[in-house]
């Protein structure tokens, strides 16, 4: 089967999206190496993140060759280049699909990863709202089938789109592979650990509300991985008034094998959003044996499972009790890393993943 890709973020985007493409990729290209994947994307930035998928097995790239370039081509020009690569089946991995590909006979899929534009409006723009909600709006009236990365995230489309329940297939947000594969610990000096963007959506400011209840002894540090704009600084502010600088570590983005290492490292994790599409460092930090403490709303629940400790993210002092449950409870303590790690090789197995979306893909082209 000939199965084209929007593979504009796999090569431009080093961050959620991005990583999502690429990862999709890789499970597929391993669990199914007999078929031909076509990525289409409008340019490619070069690196050590990228450079993989130049020449890799089984791989075409297509770039822009007309007149269209850009994000013109990508929305309005690239349908015909798919029609004429012979692509089966046409997969949108990121929220959007080509205008004008339902006419061209083409089996399409498109997965929607979140609406947070209309859940956090606040968090955007006006125009982006409306600019999202568009092309949102589209790609689910146009797509043959929606893949949604949670039950909750479908449950959100199905409210916001009013798309037909039979029309929507759930896989999860794949996960890099490398964590399937434990690191060993490391005797280093405890600490916690957040793993995210640092916005009032993330509700990291909660977490520092917690730690300032938790009792001194149980006060290590939090390493807060990820960046943000006015709500870090206004998180940097609340530290500092409440004299918490020695507290917290800012280090630089951190990527890879590395963050494997401070997830496998790390004491406890802590992430009490308020709304995720699917909570992918919450999985990380199972598949690399730290328990987690996370929230009981939107798809938090469903990547964490029934080993993280779940508290309402609306409340600190629950926070603090669900962290202090795991930092002082042994035996909870060991059954949520071991549980834990079950679940999520279970349940976000790459094997398992890359069948569902080739189960999509067939039921496409049928």
């Amino acid at each position: 089967m000939k199965i084209g890709f929007d593979a504009k973020r796999l090569f431009n985007n080093f961050t959620g999206l991005g990583n999502h493409s690429r990862t999709t990729i890789d499970i597929l290209t391993a669990a199914f190496p007999e078929h031909e994947y076509w990525l289409y994307t409008p340019k490619v930035k070069l690196n050590g993140v990228t450079l993989p998928y130049i020449g890799k097995k089984g791989c075409n790239i297509v770039k822009p060759n007309g007149l269209l370039k850009g994000s013109a081509w990508r929305s309005y020009g690239v349908a015909k280049d798919i029609k004429r690569d012979g692509i089966e089946v046409f997969h949108g991995l990121s929220n959007e699909m080509p205008v004008g590909l339902h006419r061209l006979g083409i089996g399409s899929v498109v997965t929607i990863h979140d609406v947070a534009f209309k859940t956090f409006p606040d968090m955007y723009h006006w125009l982006d709202r409306k600019i999202y909600d568009k092309k949102w709006r589209y790609a689910c009236n146009h797509a043959d089938r929606i893949i949604c990365i949670s039950e909750s995230t479908k449950n959100d489309v199905l409210r916001y789109y009013n798309v037909p329940e039979d029309m929507v297939d759930v896989v999860y947000q794949p996960v890099n592979p490398f964590y399937y594969t434990p690191m060993e610990k490391e005797d280093t000096p405890p600490y916690m650990l957040y793993v995210g963007s640092i916005n009032s959506r993330k509700n990291l400011l909660s977490i520092v509300k917690a730690m300032e209840m938790m009792p001194k002894d149980l006060q290590i540090p939090l390493v807060v991985v990820g960046d943000g704009g006015a709500y870090k600084l206004r998180v940097k502010r609340y530290i500092a008034e409440h004299n918490m600088e020695d507290l917290f570590v800012w280090p630089n983005m951190v990527f890879s094998t590395a963050l494997q290492r401070l997830y496998t490292n790390a004491q406890l994790f802590i992430f009490p959003s308020f709304y995720e599409g699917f909570g992918l460092p919450v999985v990380e930090a199972l598949l690399s044996g730290c328990p987690v403490v996370t929230s009981n709303v939107s798809s938090l629940p469903e990547a964490g499972g029934p080993w993280a400790q779940q508290a309402d993210p609306n409340n600190p002092e629950d926070i603090c009790h669900k962290m202090v449950k795991l930092l002082t409870d042994t035996e909870l303590r060991q059954q949520s890393i071991e549980g834990g790690r079950i679940y999520a090789m279970e349940t976000f197995a790459p094997q398992r993943l890359a069948g569902q979306l080739m189960e999509v893909y067939k039921r496409v082209r049928s």
